[in-house]
């Protein structure tokens, strides 16, 4: 099982969605990536594969991973392995740039 940490980026960006009554569907979605995430990386629904544009902080690999599918603005969490074996760091939830 994978420990899922969240950036202040993300945690902030996570909090927004969870305070906005209008996206209830897409917190629901994004917690349900996250419990994925969580279990299997490799689970179909998310859709997981590298994201090439950006990369951790200390230069790791940054991964896409879908947290909704065809929906215009479809959300994604970005996240990175470690800093540790079995963590995760979530860099970003956001919509699909």
């Amino acid at each position: 099982m994978n420990e899922i940490l969240l950036t202040d980026t993300a945690r902030e960006q996570l909090t927004e969605i969870e305070n906005d009554h209008s996206r209830k569907h897409i917190e629901k979605a994004v917690k349900k990536a996250l419990a994925l995430m969580q279990h299997n990386l490799r689970h179909p629904s998310l859709n997981t594969h590298e994201f090439t544009s950006l990369k951790g902080p200390h230069g790791e690999k940054v991964f896409e991973a879908y947290a909704q599918h065809n929906t215009p603005c479809a959300y994604r969490v970005f996240w990175y392995y470690g800093p540790r074996k079995n963590q995760i760091s979530v860099a970003a939830i956001t919509p699909h740039p």
